[in-house]
């Protein structure tokens, strides 16, 4: 759930409610740099829906970054019950776990997986199974650091601004339709395309799936 503020955010949260869903995924004000009381008041107008809340941490895009300091907060207030981090910070899954231990720990940048896994993570909010769902269940459970190196080089694509673009051109490459993003995302640049397709075919080789 995201929205210019917290009453919408509450109002798609609710209609997200009237739908079925079990939990929603918040986002912290995105059109301005929030302070900490302002993130604070945002979560509480949200959860009132009822909801269970699992915080988005992504500084680079919001401009707001959750710290294991204010998620302890929000957890403390019963606002949050898991994070998705995506600050590529891997220090933080062990700080969140020694301060709020009783808060999930989500991956939420393939190429932190094993890291953030090995610091306590419990889940993966994951761009790049959309190609290979198999090996990324693969990497997940048995946390293979051979399948890791072999997928990384597509795996960082998730944390940089075209990984839309990339996902949908691997999973192209791969058999499974991806196609054009829809506007204003942009082509990839050549040189891109060639260093994903060559990824990706290097996985396709090595039996990926």
């Amino acid at each position: 759930v995201a929205a210019y503020g917290a009453i919408e955010a509450r109002q798609w949260t609710e209609k997200a409610a009237e739908a079925g869903c079990q939990a929603v995924m918040l986002l912290p004000p995105t059109a301005y740099r929030a302070d900490e009381a302002a993130v604070m008041a945002h979560y509480r107008e949200v959860a009132q829906v009822g909801l269970p809340i699992v915080a988005y941490n992504n500084p680079f895009d919001t401009k707001v970054d959750l710290t294991p300091a204010l998620l302890g907060k929000l957890h403390s207030e019963g606002l949050i019950v898991a994070v998705k981090e995506f600050s590529g910070d891997v220090r933080r899954g062990y700080e969140i776990a020694e301060q709020t231990p009783g808060l999930d720990l989500l991956v939420g940048a393939d190429d932190v997986l094993l890291e953030l896994l090995q610091a306590g993570a419990v889940g993966w909010i994951a761009g790049y199974p959309n190609a290979f769902p198999q090996s990324c269940v693969e990497l997940y459970r048995e946390r293979s650091v051979d399948l890791y190196r072999l997928l990384h080089p597509l795996l960082r694509w998730d944390s940089k601004t075209e990984f839309v673009q990339a996902i949908k051109l691997s999973m192209d490459v791969v058999g499974r339709y991806g196609g054009p993003c829809r506007p204003p995302r942009q082509p990839l640049a050549a040189e891109a395309v060639a260093i994903i397709g060559e990824a990706t075919e290097r996985a396709l080789a090595a039996g990926c799936k």
